[in-house]
């Protein structure tokens, strides 16, 4: 019997289970379908081409399902706590015609059960089938091609899902077994009269906690574009950071609290607009409903906030990658030296001091290493019988070798020109993020003219003549900081450097002829070329040595990538002629490398961006949906007796729809303005690595957010009109 009534209840009760269910079912579906990851890289090919990418994604991907469990399970008792206020007058009335606690108690876990279980199946169903598609999806962002797809179900996704959804519906189940306990058979059948409180306030005072509320986010943005982010971690810059938080927190708070009050009377004072139709009755009704969930709307506005800056940052992110890094691989392969300082190498002979004898000995280089020769140093296969040397020249076709020095001269302590240097002498702000940061003190690399020529050549672009009193700054880093450089070279600003006066021999920085390693992004943040006699006069010391290779015609870039590959040692450091350690080995990569690193981190970011991001949005318009919802349904008695004073549907149907797109609009609206203020200044910070756009993004973004969120406001004004429909018909009966 108990069985019947139940699937009875169900039926009869589908619109109150219809959030409920698609909530639930949505989730099982965005659970399996990306906790199958390791699926998607194996079939995608990204495994052959990124090893341990599958494992990486996985646990970030477990670890994130776990949080964002929470997430919905909060959400799912959110709605099951509408369902419940909606069914109480109906529970009452089963114990007054005699059933007990007990019987009720089961009827309801019957209920819970019968859905959870239809959403589950549906769930899996369509989490099975997005899985498979988004094996598509998985070898697109990680640019891999599909070699064998073949239908998949990963058990362990399936046991994870269902675990999750277990312990979700268990805490439901919990909390609906103790409504009924607690509660009174009065309370009950009363329930639909004192659903929730209404509190409605004194329009002035609302009115003025909107302005200050208001005014607060303002503030916040203001501090936040002057500070920026904390790309220090000073304690000053967090405690900043910190203040600004909680001024835009607090501000939204206050705005949403006092916002049906200032709506209210700038609307009153359009006396046309405010007595036209049901507009009175529809903003008397708003000015109640956001009264009483002023809180929850500013809460989703920081959520919705936090979900459009990751997904377009991250977006963004892979795009600024996707455009730099044609120019940022000009080699088949290049390497990296590092050689050591004046302090670094006296620290290493000390530590070297304490260590058992045959320690190496640690020395500054006079002259630059020739990388080719070094590099034989190291063992390919070290301790097996194919051991053999890294011999370069078994691969080579051309190359070339650029030294850059360091500007600080032997025995100074600053160096000859630095960054905030160049910005005091054109009145250009420092770029965002080096205001506080060492970067502001470090001094510019210098390259000699003859081996920046040479560099030219192997380029294949035109040779530089700086006329002996000329320079010409480098850089592949793009925006606020290669704006600075032009602005130096454009205005034909003189420098001073060991009493010698140069002038620039460029208007521009030559962009494309400043990339000295392969590199997904900029790694040259500045390089200024000067005279040889200059350089040799200065007394620099040597800094980085960079070699830049091609393959040989008869080598394929194939065998290239395999003999790079190749597992090596790389002994105890690079050695001068006298066997004193003056250097170590720094950043290697081939082209191809360089393009899988690439493909591996938009994947990545990608990924995670739309998983965070679809999660959150899918939440916060849930959360919407069943307020309004809620709402309509407790005013349904208003909306029966504006039917009796002869009322049309259509009208009460305007109002409805009126007040939800102020719900779902404004915290949205809110979000998008944090959102904007926020990708402003993170634009700032990585400008100077590189220039951002979020235009692509943005509409990938915004694409998702209004499939997803319009969605659900689509589903809650059809149920709404449902609801009054029904509240109608009622009257009608009566």
């Amino acid at each position: 019997m108990l069985f019947r009534i139940a699937l009875s209840n169900i039926r009869r009760a589908g619109r109150d289970y219809l959030v409920y269910f698609l909530t639930l079912a949505l989730a099982v579906t965005v659970f399996y379908a990306f906790n199958t990851i390791s699926f998607q890289v194996d079939i995608a090919g990204v495994g052959s081409k990124n090893p341990g990418m599958g494992t990486l994604l996985g646990s970030i991907i477990s670890g994130l399902t776990i949080f964002l469990a929470f997430v919905m399970g909060f959400l799912l008792v959110y709605a099951n706590n509408y369902i419940m206020r909606r069914r109480k007058r109906e529970f009452g009335l089963y114990q007054v015609l005699g059933m007990s606690r007990g019987q009720v108690a089961r009827i309801m876990t019957l209920e819970t059960i019968f859905v959870s279980f239809a959403a589950l199946i549906v769930g899996i169903v369509l989490g099975i089938a997005l899985s498979q598609i988004m094996v598509f999806f998985t070898a697109s962002i990680f640019k891999t091609q599909i070699a064998s797809f073949h239908f998949f179900i990963s058990i362990q996704a399936l046991i994870t899902t269902v675990g999750c959804m277990i312990a979700i519906f268990l805490v439901t189940l919990i909390f609906n077994l103790r409504v009924v306990r607690k509660a009174k058979v009065i309370d009950l059948m009363s329930a639909n009269r004192r659903n929730e409180t209404i509190k409605v306030r004194n329009a002035w005072v609302s009115a003025v906690i909107f302005i200050i509320g208001a005014t607060a986010i303002g503030i916040a943005y203001a501090r936040l574009l002057k500070d920026g982010l904390p790309v220090d971690g000073t304690a000053e810059e967090m405690n900043a950071f910190f203040l600004t938080t909680g001024i835009v927190v607090v501000g939204t708070i206050l705005f949403f609290y006092g916002f049906s009050g200032f709506l209210l009377k700038a609307l009153q004072a359009t006396k046309g607009l405010y007595w036209r139709g049901l507009n009175m009755v529809t903003l008397r009704q708003l000015s109640a409903r956001v009264n009483t969930v002023s809180l929850s709307m500013a809460v989703i506005s920081m959520i919705l906030f936090l979900a459009l800056t990751a997904v377009s940052t991250g977006m963004s992110l892979a795009d600024v990658m996707n455009n730099s890094v044609e120019r940022g691989t000009p080699v088949d392969y290049s390497r990296t030296l590092v050689y050591l300082g004046d302090d670094s190498a006296a620290e290493m002979n000390e530590m070297a001091a304490t260590n058992p004898d045959g320690a190496p000995t640690y020395a500054v280089a006079d002259n630059p290493i020739d990388i080719m020769e070094a590099s034989k140093n190291d063992v390919v296969n070290p301790d097996t019988p194919d051991a053999q040397s890294f011999d370069l020249s078994k691969i080579a076709g051309s190359y070339v070798q650029v030294n850059a020095y360091d500007s600080t001269p032997r025995g100074a302590s600053m160096p000859l020109i630095t960054l905030k240097d160049l910005c005091d002498m054109t009145g250009s702000p420092l770029p965002a993020g080096t205001e506080s940061s060492d970067v502001t003190s470090l001094g510019l690399l210098v390259v000699k003219e003859s081996n920046y020529n040479e560099y030219l050549r192997f380029r294949g672009m035109d040779e530089i003549n700086l006329h002996g009193n000329g320079y010409l700054i480098l850089s592949d880093m793009g925006g606020d900081l290669q704006n600075i450089y032009n602005k130096i070279l454009s205005q034909h600003t003189e420098l001073t450097l060991g009493g010698h006066t140069l002038t620039p021999i460029a208007d521009s920085v030559p962009a494309d002829a400043s990339v000295f390693i392969n590199a997904m992004m900029g790694m040259n943040s500045g390089t200024i070329v000067l005279p040889d006699s200059l350089v040799d006069a200065l007394n620099l010391p040597l800094y980085n040595s960079y070699l830049l290779l091609n393959y040989a015609d008869n080598v394929s870039t194939e065998e290239g990538d395999e003999y790079i590959s190749e597992y090596r040692s790389y002994g105890e450091g690079v050695k001068d002629a006298s066997g004193n350690v003056v250097g170590t080995w720094g950043t290697e990569a081939s082209r191809t490398q360089t393009y899988e690193s690439l493909d591996s981190m938009n994947g990545l970011i990608s990924y995670l961006a739309i998983y965070i991001g679809f999660v959150l949005v899918l939440a916060c318009a849930a959360i919407l949906t069943i307020q309004q919802l809620s709402g309509v349904a407790e005013a349904s008695s208003n909306y029966r007796i504006l039917a009796e004073l002869g009322t049309a549907t259509s009208q009460m149907h305007h109002s409805i729809f009126a007040q939800q797109t102020i719900f779902f609009l404004f915290p949205l609206a809110i979000g998008a303005a944090h959102s904007a203020i926020a990708l402003s200044v993170i634009v700032k910070l990585v400008s100077l690595f590189g220039g951002l756009t979020i235009a692509g993004s943005a509409g990938m973004t915004v694409a998702i957010f209004l499939v997803a969120y319009g969605g659900y406001f689509l589903l809650t004004y059809a149920m709404s009109k449902g609801i009054v429909r029904d509240a109608v018909h009622l009257r009608h009966s009566l």
